[in-house]
Parts: structure tokens; C-alpha cells; sequence
């Protein structure tokens, strides 16, 4: 017997229908002589509904309190699937994140899970119980509810699957897969069978949305077996693992991602601690920095550009503001109309000539590339925003994905 987790994103339980899809999903799981944890996030735009009831109320409202309303919705969804498999009469019982042990530090809002106490769920699925488990969510040290951040019933469902030695974790979307790019903008995007952690990992951190990055890098960590699928057709979808079939291909996909902010500050002095001093105070208040730029010296001075998630903008523009004089610079500039286009895949590593095909492609199409960032599988672009669809169309042609 097998112990499968399975787990299900809020447009797959956003109504009665579709949750009792998901029902019969995983009761067809159990029936095939599996012992199955569900993990469930909130249905379709309930979080964003509740951070709407939370701005009538206090838009200052501290993170401890967001975490105990934005909590909620993951505890209506499994409360509901619980209902719907009790209705077709499997033996079944739903868990918040702290009853299925799921302990985290105490950074509110965007916490990481630390362990998982897993006497209860090992009890529970002892017994033969189905266990639905509230996603994006767990308990810090305090007692506290607290909340893994975006994409967080991922990394639920990737913690309970390695904290139980599951034999797999599925992750149900609306799509059936990871494509070489989003069908939605490449209609010959294509479907994977099979992508490497590593691939995904970029892919995941690069804009592509199917999983969370930190989902990735735990499975990857710890050796889940990955598959995402879709939760509206019964069809094979992608499996994620540590080695893959070699293929011909160079990139696995194309990753666009619009959740991006550029800040420069200019004119600061070409001498020694300049970089470190911006880029600790951003550190210490925990924005992450992806693509960094430094022009040449000139007059004594230099510009530094760096790109982060545009929610930390205000923080980040704040730091640079208070820096500004201290470093004597002559002006600190955001650009909010930017956006970050890659092209990952492992064969890039022993093949020449894959940044120039990517450049060459950008120039055919007639758009300027801002700033670069390369790594040993992945090559990212910042282009301006309204050019970001046709660069992933061009890209992908250029490279036949």
C-alpha cells in the first residue's frame, strides 16, 4: 500500500461541483488501496477577499492578525471536502495546520516550516482515515497561526510528504502540466512528460506558476517525487525528479515574470563598501535582490541597479531614500514597467551560442534588453513590460521548444 499526498489549488475546490471532483479524485486514490493526505488551499479568490474585509477594517493591520483571518480560508475548504467525502461515504477527517503539526518559525505572513510533529496524521491514517489537511499554514513555537506566503499549500503538501515518506505528491492545477511556456501566451507551448528539480526550480522562481520555488527546493532537499497534473481531466502530467531522459532539446520552457520592480541609485561613489552597504540594509529587511547591474566608474562615480518582487518596493524605496544621503547620491528611481523574461533548461551548460540565439531573437522582434543575469541553466532578460508576451513568443520559436 502506498502513501500518496495529493494536493489541491483553490480553483480546483472554487465551487460545489468542483469539490466534489476533487472528491472522487481522491477517493478513487484511496480506493486503489492508497492511504491518501489531501491538502487543500482556499477556494478561488477567498484570501483575496479576506485581505479585502481586512483593508475595510485597518489597512495597518499587524501580520499576526492577517494570519489568523487569512488562516480561515483554508479551514472552509477542508471542512467542505471532508463533507463532500463524507457524503460518498469515505472514512475521512480534516486538520488545520497546527492539528496536523505542521510547526514553522514566527515570521508572520511568510513563515517556514521547521518540522512536523507527525504522531496525529501517522494515528490518523492508522485508523484508515482520508486526511484533509489546511494548506498554507501551521503554528509557531508561541502557539501563533502563521502562514507560509505565497504558494504556500505547496510547501504544505511537500513537508508532509517528506515528513511522511510519501511514495508520491501530486500537485493538482487547471493546467495538466508544466509546458514549455504558458499555453495561454505560446499556443504551441507544449507539455513536458519529465523536468529535472533543478529545471523547475528555475522555472518556478522565474515566473512560471504551476509550483512555489520553495516547494522545489524542499522536494529537491529532500527527495519527494513530484507530479503535477490537472484536477479536471484524468490524464499523465509531469513528473519532477532528479534525473530525466536526455533530449536534443536546450531549454526546457520560457518563464515570464511581471512581479518585478527595478530601483537604481545613481551617482554613488566609485570606492570600496558602497554595494555592501545597500544591499546588507536590503538584507536586513529580508527583500530579496535577483538581477544586479553596476555600471563602469566614471568622475568618481557609479550607478547600481537591482530588480525585486514589486510588494517590497515601498520598503526597498524607503531604504534607498535614507541611504541616499549617506552615500551622496545623486538620485534614487524605480520603474515599476519592467519585466523579467527567461529561458531555462540543464543543455544549456555544454552549448554555445544559446545567449546569442535569445539576443538575436530580441532584436528580430525590435525590443531592448535592459539588464541580464545568467547562471549555468537559466539566461533572464529585463524588458519593458508591454514587450514581455512577444519576447516569450519570439524566444520560444527562435529556440523550436
Amino acid at each position: 500500500m502506498a502513501l500518496i499526498v495529493q494536493k489541491f489549488g483553490g480553483s480546483s475546490v472554487a465551487d460545489a461541483e468542483r469539490i466534489f471532483n476533487v472528491a472522487r479524485i481522491i477517493g478513487d486514490t484511496y480506493d486503489a488501496g492508497n492511504s491518501v493526505v489531501a491538502v487543500v488551499s482556499a477556494q478561488g479568490d477567498t484570501t483575496d477577499d479576506l485581505i479585502a474585509k481586512a483593508q475595510e477594517i485597518n489597512p495597518g493591520a499587524s501580520k499576526r492578525e492577517m494570519d489568523v483571518l487569512l488562516s480561515t480560508g483554508e479551514q472552509i475548504s477542508i471542512s467542505l471536502l471532508a463533507m463532500a467525502l463524507e457524503k460518498l461515504g469515505y472514512p475521512c477527517k480534516s486538520l488545520t495546520g497546527w492539528q496536523a503539526g505542521v510547526l514553522t518559525d514566527s515570521t508572520h505572513g511568510s513563515s517556514r516550516v521547521r518540522r512536523i510533529n507527525k504522531e496525529r496524521l501517522e494515528n490518523e491514517l492508522g485508523k484508515g482515515n482520508i486526511l484533509i489537511v489546511a494548506g498554507f499554514q501551521g503554528i509557531n513555537r508561541y502557539d501563533d497561526i502563521t502562514t507560509l506566503g505565497r504558494g504556500g499549500s505547496d510547501t504544505s503538501a511537500v513537508a508532509l510528504a517528506a515528513a511522511l515518506h510519501a511514495d508520491n505528491c501530486q500537485i493538482f492545477t487547471d493546467v495538466d502540466g508544466v509546458y514549455t511556456a504558458d499555453p495561454r501566451l505560446v499556443p504551441n507551448a507544449h507539455k513536458l512528460e519529465e523536468v529535472s528539480y533543478d529545471e523547475m526550480l528555475e522555472l518556478a522562481s522565474l515566473g512560471a506558476q504551476v509550483l512555489h520555488n520553495r516547494s522545489v527546493e524542499m522536494a529537491q532537499k529532500y527527495n519527494v517525487k513530484l507530479e503535477v497534473l490537472s484536477s479536471l481531466e484524468r490524464k499523465p502530467g509531469t513528473q519532477i525528479k532528479e534525473v530525466v531522459q536526455v533530449e536534443k532539446m536546450l531549454i526546457r520552457g520560457v518563464a515570464r515574470d511581471n512581479d518585478v520592480t527595478r530601483i537604481s541609485i545613481i551617482g554613488v561613489a566609485d570606492t570600496p563598501g558602497v554595494a555592501f552597504r545597500i544591499f546588507s540594509a536590503l538584507a536586513a529587511a529580508k527583500i530579496n535582490v535577483d538581477i544586479i547591474l553596476q555600471s563602469v566608474g566614471r568622475d568618481g562615480t557609479k550607478d547600481i541597479s537591482f530588480t525585486i518582487s514589486r510588494s517590497y518596493k515601498h520598503e526597498a524605496m524607503e531604504i534607498m531614500e535614507n541611504l541616499k544621503t549617506a552615500l551622496n547620491a545623486h538620485e534614487v528611481a524605480v520603474d515599476d514597467n519592467v519585466s523579467k523574461v527567461s529561458i531555462v533548461g540543464s543543455g544549456m551548460q555544454t552549448n554555445p551560442g544559446v545567449a546569442s540565439k535569445m539576443f538575436e531573437a530580441l532584436a528580430d522582434a525590435n525590443i531592448n534588453i535592459h539588464m541580464i543575469s545568467t547562471s549555468e541553466i537559466k539566461i533572464s532578460v529585463l524588458i519593458d513590460l508591454d514587450e514581455s508576451q512577444r519576447a516569450v513568443v519570439a524566444i520560444h520559436e527562435a529556440f523550436e521548444v
